[in-house]
């Protein structure tokens, strides 16, 4: 299904090397070094099991599992009672795995929120399951993903959600001011089996990997101590499921990129950049139909769009509208942020302002460096700003009553009548917070003599280090 919607023939991407790709770009010459990569990497995924068992793969394994914890699945077993539990079990487990006749137990459903509003289930499988997927994916990732697209950001060794962004920008600054921003209907929870199987059967010839991947996706989701059997959907929470969705979301890749669009893809994220709305709104037309009946997933149209790179968001970021387009932190990340202080902020208020502070920095630092590809500085300097009067309050409160807020301002070098003034006002802990005399007490000096890391100050190190 050739789509007109193509921006231009010449503009087409190129297989990578690592790919087996060529300097030749021709259809011809991709079609043939596309077949003849699949046709080695076939040869060579016979006996697969065999590498999936081997000792030191199984070691690499166990110790991702152990380095990364997590909850315990359905049997209870921490990473701490793994060893001891494969000492006794494995030449059991191991001789089940060869003749195929392992079973894998149910995954734990958990819920946790989503950033945006709404829950995400997760699948937690069973400490074992999870050493036995790693050892898989160890196996498999070498076979899969050097074929797959360079446009594709998401769960990939050597690659991040900042090269997705930094892609996404080239994207625009080159013109491709229209965005095709396709979110997937519930995409883990409706991935067809067959239609995986038969994408990674095509690479793996093992039939007892592939009957241990069918198994996987077919173990049943534990809920309040029922097991519900699972027809359909790759559970995130277990090592396989990010693969897994690769696999099934190349064909879309190839598909944009047959057409010689300009997309960016992190896991089932993907944007893909035109020129114009009208062209916009044929690619969103015509994906809808390539993945309802290729893939059979189905578009989101409420959380799906065509417009403007920086009326929308991409992985929590945006974009400016400039001719040489910036990156920004988008509007929804700053409000998350602020909903994740503000809640620990009141878990804090009987504490001491340094263990608030504390506590407080751990957030900065880590959203700090995720954010640190943003050229626009508005929004940290709110945040700052935002942080210091939340601590200021959190101050506020702990004074309680008007007479301790007087005494304590005046003590702060505060003047009587402002002291007086802002201690026996009408206005709440938050006006209260941000008036001149609550400044004067305790400076923004003060707050960084206490420790407090500042997001600009904490942005502008990351920098100097990239």
């Amino acid at each position: 299904m050739r789509d007109r919607d193509a921006e231009t023939r010449d503009e087409r991407p190129r297989l990578p090397r690592d790919a087996g790709g060529g300097t030749s770009d021709s259809p011809r010459t991709v079609r043939q070094t596309r077949a003849a990569c699949a046709e080695i990497v076939g040869d060579e995924t016979m006996g697969l099991m065999e590498k999936v068992l081997r000792r030191e793969n199984l070691r690499e394994a166990y110790q991702r599992v152990v380095r990364n914890g997590g909850a315990p699945g359905v049997d209870g077993m921490t990473v701490e009672e793994l060893m001891p539990y494969c000492r006794e079990h494995w030449p059991r487990i191991r001789e089940s795995l060869q003749d195929g006749t392992y079973m894998p137990q149910p995954v734990r459903r958990v819920e946790i929120p989503k950033p945006g509003g709404g829950m995400r289930m997760l699948g937690i499988p069973t400490v074992l399951d999870r050493m036995i997927q790693q050892a898989v994916l160890q196996v498999l990732t070498p076979i899969f993903d050097p074929t797959f697209s360079d446009a594709s950001f998401g769960y990939r060794p050597g690659r991040s959600a900042h090269g997705a962004v930094e892609r996404a920008r080239e994207h625009v600054t080159a013109g491709y001011r229209w965005v095709v921003d396709v979110d997937l209907e519930a995409f883990f929870d409706r991935v067809q089996h067959d239609v995986l199987m038969a994408r990674v059967a095509r690479r793996v010839r093992d039939k007892q990997v592939l009957r241990l991947l069918r198994r996987y996706l077919q173990a049943g989701v534990m809920i309040g101590g029922i097991t519900a059997p699972r027809t359909e959907g790759t559970p995130q929470g277990g090592p396989l499921s990010p693969l897994l969705s690769n696999i099934l979301l190349d064909d879309l890749d190839k598909e944009l990129e047959r057409r010689g669009h300009r997309f960016v893809r992190y896991a089932d994220d993907c944007n893909v950049y035109v020129r114009s709305e009208k062209a916009g709104h044929r690619v969103m037309g015509s994906l809808e139909q390539f993945l309802r009946e290729r893939l059979r997933l189905h578009i989101n149209r409420n959380k799906s769009a065509v417009a403007r790179p920086w009326s929308r968001k991409f992985l929590g970021y945006s974009f400016t509208s400039h001719h040489q387009s910036k990156l920004k932190v988008a509007r929804e990340s700053a409000k998350r942020l602020k909903t994740k202080l503000r809640t620990l902020m009141r878990r804090g208020r009987g504490q001491s302002l340094v263990h608030v502070i504390e506590r407080v920095n751990q957030v900065v630092r880590g959203w700090a460096s995720y954010y640190k590809l943003a050229q626009v500085k508005g929004t940290l300097e709110e945040l700052d700003t935002w942080i210091r009067r939340k601590l200021r309050c959190i101050v506020w409160r702990q004074w309680k009553t008007a007479r301790t807020r007087f005494r304590k301002l005046m003590a702060h070098g505060v003047s009587r009548a402002k002291a007086a003034h802002a201690a026996w006002g009408a206005h709440g802990p938050w006006r209260s917070a941000a008036s001149s005399a609550m400044n004067v007490a305790i400076p923004n000096q003060t707050l960084t003599q206490l420790g407090l890391v500042s997001l600009l100050a904490e942005h502008h190190r990351l920098a100097s280090l990239a």
